[in-house]
């Protein structure tokens, strides 16, 4: 195992990593969870892996990760078909081995005082918020067991949208509908489990969700809240450009911090080709940061300005 050590962007391991489980859904949606004990022990949501698809394809692809657990070494990612690349990775086997360099790329930056946590996820922009909403979830749970806390996450959100089937198990929700007037209460299983309350939506006519764009949703959350509530905000979010722009403008409206995980495409995925450019607005100044190695995570008012 190589590491490549970089001290502005942590730890970079490139490992040999045993495919686990490569699971098919529809709309040429694959969760594929894989061993990458290196990754699996720094990644954070938010960073990415930059995968080797298959062996006569030289150039990798970046992946969300969706989980990752240190203690298995365990690294599971969801992705949807775009091109011969990952076409070529949905033919890739359980046993089969897939060179993966990860983690890369700096997460998200969690508040303490800001316990009402709103994460937004589109398409595969959703695995970052399963991700963070998992983790913090986890965490607290940690501090009551062990009698050092008492914040819970019921107060805060998880939203996603999707225009095809979302491939997960849905189950029937015993959470209240957190100021989202009549809508069907959904959520997916891990996060119920957790105690995360969790709204899907869709422009599709998907049965048992909210039809009309997830930020919609995002909005009638925001604007069911008093000052003081909106003061304990912070909105995370992930998926296309649009939504992101919907996001950053929803979030000024109300006037709450934001950060974007954005995507773009990659060719080294570490900084050196400069070919994943974006405009960071930063005080009266613009700079071209790097999504890859100064992201993907960046505050939203330096992506969208206005």
């Amino acid at each position: 195992m190589t590491v490549v050590d970089k001290p502005h962007r942590g730890t970079i391991y490139v490992e040999e990593a045993l495919i686990l489980e490569h699971t098919e859904y529809p709309g040429e949606q694959f969760i594929l969870r894989v061993n990458a004990p290196g990754c699996a022990q720094r990644a954070v949501a938010g960073s990415f892996a930059h995968i080797r698809c298959d062996a006569d394809i030289p150039m990798r692809r970046p992946i969300s990760i969706m989980r990752a657990d240190p203690e298995t070494g365990e690294v599971e990612f969801l992705y949807k078909i775009v091109g011969s690349g990952l076409r070529a990775l949905s033919r890739q086997l359980p046993g089969n081995s897939l060179s993966i360099m990860g983690p890369i790329g700096n997460g998200f930056t969690v508040a303490a005082d800001k316990p009402r946590k709103l994460m937004i996820g589109g398409g595969v922009g959703v695995p970052p918020m399963l991700f963070l909403a998992t983790t913090l979830a986890e965490k607290m749970a940690d501090k009551l067991a062990d009698g050092t806390g008492h914040a819970v996450l019921s107060d805060s959100l998880v939203l996603m949208g999707s225009e095809v089937p979302f491939p997960f198990e849905l189950c029937e929700s015993s959470l209240p509908a957190v100021g989202i007037a009549n809508e069907i209460d959904q959520a997916l299983a891990a996060l119920e489990l957790l105690k995360v309350p969790t709204r899907l939506a869709s422009q599709q006519g998907l049965p048992g969700v909210h039809h009309g764009y997830v930020t919609e949703l995002a909005r009638a959350w925001l604007a069911s809240m008093n000052e003081t509530q909106l003061s304990e905000v912070e909105v995370f979010a992930c998926g296309p450009e649009p939504m992101l722009q919907a996001a950053a403008a929803m979030a000024n409206d109300f006037d709450v911090p934001c950060q974007l995980c954005l995507e773009e495409f990659m060719a080294c995925a570490v900084g050196g080709c400069a070919g994943c450019t974006v405009a960071v607005h930063m005080d009266d100044t613009v700079a071209m940061k790097r999504v890859c190695v100064d992201g993907p995570v960046f505050p939203a008012k330096a992506i969208y300005p206005k």
